[in-house]
C-alpha cells in the first residue's frame, strides 16, 4: 500500500529533521482530522488520492515563514484549508479552458498541495479517478502550466525526499541555524586566464570599473534583510568585526573565482589582511587594469560569475565593509552551498539573532545602514 509508504517516508523525514533541522521540524503542523479532510473533498467535488489523505493525517501542512518545511522545489507543504484556497484559485484561473487546454495548464480535478508562495507555482496531484494518472505528482508553473513526471504517487515522492535528506549536501540539502535550506552550487566554469597574462596597455579600450565606492557609503537595510539572521547579525556587530569578515569573504570569493591567482589581486588582498588599505587606483593602475582585462575575458568566456566578482572586487577593497559582505555573499551563494556557515565563521560564530522583522529594521540605529524606510513604516504603525 502506498499509504504505508507515506507513513514510512514521514517517519524518515521527521527523524532527520528532529536531528538536523529542529526549527524546520517545528513548523510541521499536527495531523488534520478525518472530518476536515472529508469536508474538503466534498467542497471540491473530488476524491483525494489515498496518499494525500495519509499525508494530511500525518501533517496538516507547515507553518509559513523563513524556516518552513519545503520540498526541494521550494514549495511549502499545504494544509487542508490552504489546499482548498489554492486549488480554488487555480480553478478560477482556468475556468475558460477546454478539456485539452486544461490537461496541460490546470484541470478542474488537479489539487495543489505545495505552494511556492510568491507566485502560483506549486506541487499538485491528479485527482481524476478511473485513470492511470490518479495520484500522480506534477508541478504547476505560471508561464508553462502543469507538467508531470515528479512521481506516480505522493508516497513515492515523499520517499525520494527522505532519500535526498539522508544523502545530504550532494542532493542540495543544507542546514543552518536549525533550518533546512535547499541549495545547489553552480557547476564550476572551466578555468581560464593565467597569472602570467600580461597587463593591457593603459590606453587600451577596456570597460571601466566603478571606482566611486567609499568606506562611508550607506547600505540599504533591505539588502541585509535578504540575508535573514545573518543580516541582522551584521547590522548589530561592531564595524571592525564586519570589516574583518569582509576581508575574509573577499579572499574566499577571489579563490573560488580564480581571481586570487593574479598577483595584482592577491597583493591587494594581502595588504588588507595586514590592516593596510591599498591606495585608491585610477582606471590605469595595475590592479584596475587587471580587473578590467578580466571583464573582457569573462565576457568572451560567458563567465558572468567571474565578471561579477571582478566588478565587486573594487567595492570590497575600497568601499563599505557592509556592502562588501552583502555583495560577496550574493556571488558566493552561487558557488558554495555552505556560504552561510562560512560567513558565520568569518564573523566569529557569535550567537545568531532571530530572523529580523520590520520592527528590528525600524528601530535599528546603525549609521552605516540606511533603515529610514523601515523606520518611517514602523513609526506609522505605532501611530
Amino acid at each position: 500500500m502506498t499509504a504505508d509508504l507515506v507513513q514510512d517516508s514521514w517517519n524518515r523525514i521527521d527523524a532527520w529533521l528532529r536531528k538536523h533541522a529542529p526549527r524546520t521540524f517545528a513548523t510541521l503542523r499536527p495531523p488534520a482530522g478525518n472530518e476536515e479532510i472529508a469536508a474538503a473533498q466534498e467542497e471540491l467535488g473530488i476524491t483525494f488520492p489515498p496518499d494525500l489523505v495519509a499525508s494530511l493525517l500525518r501533517h496538516n501542512g507547515a507553518l509559513d515563514g523563513p524556516g518552513a518545511f519545503r520540498f526541494s522545489t521550494q514549495d511549502r507543504l499545504l494544509g487542508v484549508s490552504e489546499i482548498l484556497e489554492d486549488t480554488g484559485f487555480m480553478r478560477s484561473v482556468a475556468d475558460d479552458l477546454d478539456e485539452e487546454e486544461a490537461e496541460y495548464y490546470w484541470h478542474h480535478d488537479y489539487v495543489k498541495f505545495g505552494s511556492y508562495g510568491a507566485t502560483s507555482d506549486g506541487l499538485m496531484t491528479d485527482c481524476r479517478t478511473g485513470r492511470g494518472s490518479f495520484g500522480a505528482i506534477g508541478r504547476f508553473f505560471d508561464e508553462t502550466g502543469t507538467s508531470f513526471g515528479k512521481a506516480d504517487s505522493l508516497g513515492r515522492y515523499l520517499a525520494e525526499l527522505a532519500g535526498q535528506l539522508e544523502h545530504g549536501r550532494d542532493a542540495g540539502v543544507v542546514t543552518f541555524n536549525g533550518r533546512l535550506i535547499w541549495e545547489w552550487a553552480m557547476s564550476a566554469h572551466p578555468e581560464w586566464g593565467s597569472a602570467d597574462d600580461p597587463l593591457p596597455a593603459p590606453d587600451e579600450q577596456l570597460p571601466e570599473l566603478d571606482l566611486s565606492c567609499h568606506p562611508t557609503d550607506l547600505l540599504h537595510a533591505s539588502c541585509l534583510d535578504g540575508l535573514e539572521e545573518l543580516g541582522a547579525l551584521l547590522a548589530v556587530l561592531p564595524r571592525e568585526r564586519v570589516a574583518e569578515a569582509a576581508r575574509k569573504q573577499l579572499r574566499r570569493l577571489a579563490v573560488e573565482t580564480g581571481l586570487n591567482k593574479y598577483p595584482e589581486v592577491k597583493s591587494a588582498l594581502d595588504a588588507l589582511e595586514r590592516g593596510e588599505v591599498p591606495s585608491r587606483p585610477d582606471q590605469t593602475s595595475p590592479l584596475a587594469l587587471r580587473l578590467r582585462a578580466v571583464l573582457v575575458q569573462a565576457n568572451a568566456h560567458r563567465d558572468t560569475t567571474r565578471r561579477w566578482a571582478a566588478e565587486k572586487m573594487a567595492h570590497g577593497i575600497w568601499g563599505s565593509p557592509y556592502r562588501s559582505v552583502y555583495e560577496s555573499a550574493g556571488i558566493r551563494g552561487r558557488l558554495a552551498v555552505d556560504w552561510r556557515a562560512d560567513l558565520h565563521a568569518d564573523l566569529g560564530r557569535p550567537s545568531l539573532p532571530p530572523i529580523p522583522d520590520s520592527q528590528f529594521w525600524g528601530t535599528l540605529r546603525n549609521p552605516a545602514i540606511d533603515s529610514s524606510w523601515y523606520a518611517a513604516q514602523y513609526a506609522q504603525d505605532q501611530d
